[in-house]
Formats: structure tokens, C-alpha cells, sequence
């Protein structure tokens, strides 16, 4: 855990940037969290893969509850879809532990970064 003058800078950056680059950084962190988690199913440290992977759902998590399904429309019932596609495979892919099905998940939030960028720009 870092240390808490560093948490509390962490949550200090999040709350005062606008929507969009709070998007960007979760998908960021997300993508980050599972190519940690590849490492580490690399190296055979299979809790630590767990965790990474963990961190990642709850990203995912985060982002479709806060989906406005009454503005958004067809969008976000498609990113809801697409999140939940995305929490089935990372949990198929903890158990089962495979590498392929977590890169197809970061490809996934690399489309999706890039459009957020675009966005929050």
C-alpha cells in the first residue's frame, strides 16, 4: 500500500479532473493492471496475476455503474455489454489462466482508451 501522503495525491488527481480523463486514467490503470497480470502468470505467481486481475474487474466494475443508460442509449448498453464480455473472459481467463484471453481484454481497453482520448482532449 503506498504511502498516504501518496493516496491521498492519488485521490486528489481523480476527483479534480474532468469525466473524461477520469476515464482515460481508469482504462490506463486497467490495461496497466493486466499487463502486470500477464507478468506475473509469466513468472508463475499465480496470487499476484489474481490480484492484478481483481483490480482490473474492479475498474471495469466502476465503469459500467456509472453508465447513464437514459442519456447514453445505444452506446452505453453497448459498452455495458462490452464490460460484461469483458469481466467473463478476465474471470475465464484467472481461472483457466491464460494469457491470450487477458491480451484480448487489453485490446478491447486500448480501442476503448483511444476513443476516450479523443474525447477528453
Amino acid at each position: 500500500m503506498p504511502p498516504k501522503g501518496i493516496q491521498t495525491y492519488r485521490e486528489y488527481a481523480v476527483t479534480t479532473q474532468p469525466g473524461g480523463k477520469v476515464v482515460v486514467m481508469l482504462y490506463e490503470g486497467a490495461i496497466r493492471f493486466l499487463q502486470q497480470a500477464i507478468e506475473a502468470l509469466d513468472r508463475k505467481d499465480y496470487a499476484e496475476k489474481g490480484r492484478l486481475i481483481n483490480r482490473t474487474l474492479d475498474i471495469i466494475t466502476e465503469l459500467d455503474s456509472v453508465l447513464n443508460m437514459d442519456v447514453g442509449g445505444e452506446v452505453a448498453l453497448n459498452l455495458r455489454k462490452l464490460y460484461g464480455f469483458m469481466r467473463r473472459h478476465l474471470v475465464e481467463a484467472n481461472s483457466k489462466k491464460d494469457a491470450n484471453k487477458i491480451r484480448q481484454v487489453i485490446r478491447l481497453l486500448e480501442n476503448l482508451l483511444e476513443g476516450w482520448r479523443q474525447i477528453a482532449a
